[in-house]
């Protein structure tokens, strides 16, 4: 091997599997794959082990093709319909979430799953160690579905659950469940979790005598269904995804900077005229004019009248606004 790409073991750099599935070429196990048939080159030499790490400059080539860089991280929404399989291949030929997506997506892996029955919110990344993280408890997201299930429903039952339970030798964690409405043998439960293992509401569900017809995930952490239509896709600005993940934002050019500041100062004295429709930008204040500067027009919620007398003991210039001062001489003490 070359000094930049080393066995692995080596601190710097990432295993040459994990680099090619995030430059989006496939995944880490297909990764392997092309490794024992010969099509991956390290520095001019073909690899015959996947334990081996690379860093940024090293030259990796697939299939005769220098390797692309990575792309930067995204995450998608996307409202999963059911009949459809969370896994890139199905043995038994079903239809699966990834043939289901726009041609023009990238190659993606999901954010936990949804089973073949289950429908809604279903999240997706170009980024395994997003997905790793989004999936984990301590991250502490919570997990809410619309549930179904056949049964008169005992309020006392569902309240249990937020203790937690274990169910054939399995433990599951806390569960926050709650009836919607009641109609007839049928009820609309709202459920919320932040663990999330294999088919946990239909087993916990089962377990309690209420089978569980239909299963709608609504949200997974402040990302929401909302109205997104069944088999839609929309993708995570970068900035709100930075933002959630708690990291800081990629900052914009000064030119960018400054054009955007002008268009929130313009939007903010637009939008104190309307407030029926206010909105503002990530939650920012609208922006106000700095010191010395002064406006071509009066402002939309302070409007002058210069013929409208003056109130008694006011002084005579107090309140007028500049243009209006500039031909009345200084008063003298």
């Amino acid at each position: 091997m070359t000094e930049t790409a080393k066995k692995d073991g080596a601190k710097d750099g990432e295993r040459i599997a994990k680099r090619l599935a995030r430059a989006g070429l496939c995944s880490r196990r297909d990764a392997e794959r092309w490794i024992a048939e010969g099509r991956v080159m390290v520095n001019g030499r073909i690899l015959d082990t996947p334990a081996v790490v690379v860093s940024e400059a090293d030259r990796i080539v697939v299939d005769g093709k220098p390797l692309a860089a990575p792309e930067r991280t995204r995450l998608w929404l996307f409202h999963k319909k059911r009949g459809l399989m969370t896994t890139h291949r199905d043995p038994q030929g079903r239809p699966t979430v990834f043939e289901s997506l726009p041609e023009d997506m990238p190659r993606v892996i999901s954010v936990g799953r949804l089973d073949f029955n289950s429908e809604g919110l279903l999240l997706l990344t170009n980024d395994g160690a997003l997905a790793r993280r989004l999936e984990l408890p301590s991250t502490g997201w919570l997990r809410r579905y619309r549930v179904r299930v056949h049964g008169q429903v005992v309020d006392q039952l569902l309240a249990r659950l937020a203790q937690g339970i274990t169910i054939d030798g399995i433990s599951y964690g806390a569960i926050q469940a709650s009836v919607e409405r009641q109609k007839g043998d049928n009820a609309w439960l709202l459920i919320g979790l932040r663990e999330g293992k294999n088919r946990e509401i239909r087993r916990v569900m089962e377990h309690l005598g209420y089978p569980v017809s239909r299963l709608i995930r609504v949200a997974y952490g402040p990302f929401q269904l909302g109205a997104l239509l069944e088999g839609e896709v929309k993708e995570v600005p970068g900035k709100v995804l930075a933002e959630q993940m708690g990291e800081k934002p990629a900052r914009q050019s000064k030119g960018q900077d400054r054009g955007q500041d002008k268009a929130e100062a313009k939007s903010g004295e637009q939008k104190r005229s309307r407030p029926e429709g206010r909105l503002t930008l990530q939650g920012k204040p609208e922006a106000k004019a700095g010191p010395g500067k002064t406006a071509k027009r009066p402002r939309p919620m302070r409007p002058h009248n210069p013929e409208r007398p003056q109130s008694p003991g006011r002084p005579q210039n107090a309140g007028r606004s500049q243009g209006m001062a500039r031909s009345k001489p200084r008063r003298q003490d």
